[in-house]
């Protein structure tokens, strides 16, 4: 018998949060029983997780990206994708802003529906607002609604966010287990072996809140000479929060790594997390963060469900970066112990096993109806 297969819709197979949730799902799914393909916007080059999705069998298309002015032209592109493609029994689509369109698509030619939300919140600008106008209908066309939290859920769906089922971002668990020969190596190679190291990964861009990561990392400099800033990730905004480092006289103190697979090892390395974002749905990082036994200081705009063990602690944005410095500067003279903390991860259902389990079992049994 072969796979049901499904079709994951995102805007890209970069390194993000919601590609590494989906990813960590495909690697752990059974797929002799549920097999993914991808569908992204258009791309001249391979995406980061292209060549390891095709060695698991899955396959990647491509449609133009979604400009409001080409609505004729996008509607007709899905409608031949899914006409050409009656293996796809289900859509899931993450890409929320043109969902409205590919799920009322792929409604009419009679598949399954998934609408997942992985964000709660958004900048104020008149493009954000447009979006979160567009976006209105996709919680009356989709069949079932998805999110990575309860305010993920409530912020995408409204008054229907009772009804959508909160999906934990989980995680490869035991990856993330605390190696002590792991981070004396991993630390060694980036040169910080007796460094206080507070880390950050995310993509450069305004949600992320780097500058004020910037400002927040200015003031521990001044206290410590000996602190150091690992900044994880790429985007637009990186050239900006270059200039600011250098501008600030701290660029022999930040470290930017550009986009790294080794995330686990990198969370090992550190000393500290710190997570100041505007917003966000869930945050799969703080997660992950805490599966390394890693102390984490973040926004108060976390949502709570990210709040799984005791190394989390939120500030509020109000606040000034010497505020914040002082709070991350008191991590420095605690001598505190980096421990497994796998069975605390997978007791609060973030080990990716269950979740995939139960996602394999609702795909399946959806189809079934």
């Amino acid at each position: 018998m072969k796979p049901i297969r499904v079709l994951q819709v995102l805007a890209s197979l970069n390194r993000g949060g919601a590609e590494a949730m989906i990813m960590n799902l495909y690697r752990n799914i059974d797929r002799s029983k549920v097999q993914f393909d991808f569908v992204v916007n258009d791309s001249s080059e391979k995406y980061s997780y292209e060549r390891e999705i095709e060695k698991m069998g899955g396959k990647v298309f491509r449609v133009p990206r979604y400009t409001v002015t080409n609505y004729a032209s996008y509607k007709k592109a899905w409608e031949e994708l899914i006409i050409h493609h009656p293996e796809w029994k289900i859509i899931h689509g993450h890409h929320t802003s043109p969902a409205f369109i590919y799920l009322h698509v792929a409604k009419r030619l009679k598949r399954i529906t998934i609408a997942h939300s992985h964000i709660a919140g958004g900048e104020k600008t008149l493009k954000s607002y447009f979006k979160s106008i567009i976006r209105y209908p996709t919680r009356y066309t989709a069949e079932y609604l998805f999110a990575c939290s309860e305010s993920a859920a409530e912020w995408m769906f409204g008054n229907k966010s009772s009804r959508a089922y909160v999906l934990n971002n989980s995680i490869e668990a035991k990856k993330f287990i605390y190696s002590e020969s792991t981070r004396k190596e991993k630390r060694e190679e980036l040169g910080i072996e007796k460094k206080f190291v507070i880390g950050h990964v995310g993509r450069f861009q305004t949600q992320k809140n780097h500058s004020f990561i910037i400002d927040i990392f200015k003031t521990i400099h001044e206290k410590n000479d000996d602190a150091i800033l690992l900044l994880v990730g790429e985007g637009e905004l990186r050239t900006v929060i270059t200039e600011k480092v250098e501008k600030l006289g701290l660029t022999n103190y930040v470290i930017f790594t550009g986009v790294r697979a080794d995330i686990p090892e990198l969370l090992q390395a550190m000393d500290l997390f710190l997570f100041p974002s505007l917003y966000e749905g869930l945050g799969m990082v703080a997660i992950e963060a805490q599966a390394a036994g890693l102390p984490c200081i973040v926004a108060d705009t976390i949502p709570k469900e990210a709040f799984i063990t005791n190394l989390i602690e939120s500030v509020s944005l109000k606040e000034p970066g010497d505020f914040w410095g002082k709070k991350i500067l008191r991590y420095k003279e605690i001598d505190y112990q980096r421990l497994n903390r796998y069975e605390e991860i997978k007791s609060k259902k973030y080990d990716i096993g269950e979740t995939s389990k139960w996602l394999e079992d609702f795909y399946i049994s959806s189809w079934k109806v």
